[in-house]
């Protein structure tokens, strides 16, 4: 057993390398406990018992802490900025690819807009703008 709890810490410490989120860090403290129980000459279900029950005080013990750590403020990417904000079109879209632009804009409802247009940016999608025309009343720009 105590090759079995060897294996299994230095598989889960792999794998909690390799991924970007706390996945099988408890796991690894589980396995270092049931490896010690092992070391002792403690029964294989005492060190299954053991394993089980360190893995899931560790997973409750930090996984809120974890969370609260990592719940920071959202900041907007430069993307996340131009929504909301008004523009004007250069060049007709017409919904095909406009290559070698900083931005490729789509209608949000599928019509043609035609250069000059004051539009809407509504939605990102990769790198595409949707944008709708806004609605000009007589005596505004």
């Amino acid at each position: 057993m105590i090759w079995l709890w060897l294996g299994a810490i230095v598989l889960f410490s792999v794998v909690e390398a390799v991924t970007a989120g706390l996945v099988s860090i408890w796991f690894v403290a589980g396995a270092a406990a049931a490896l010690l129980a092992a070391l002792a000459g403690i029964s294989v279900t005492a060190q299954l018992v053991l394993f089980v029950a360190v893995s899931a005080v560790a997973l409750a013990a930090t996984r809120p802490l974890v969370r609260k750590l990592t719940a920071g403020k959202a900041q907007p990417t430069n993307a996340d900025r131009v929504l909301g904000q008004t523009a004007r079109v250069t060049e007709t879209i017409d919904n095909q690819n406009a290559d070698g632009k900083t931005w490729t804009a789509r209608s949000t409802d599928g019509a043609v807009i035609p250069a000059g247009t004051q539009v809407r940016v509504t939605k990102i999608e990769g790198v595409k703008l949707f944008v709708e025309k806004i609605k000009v009343t007589e005596g505004t720009i």
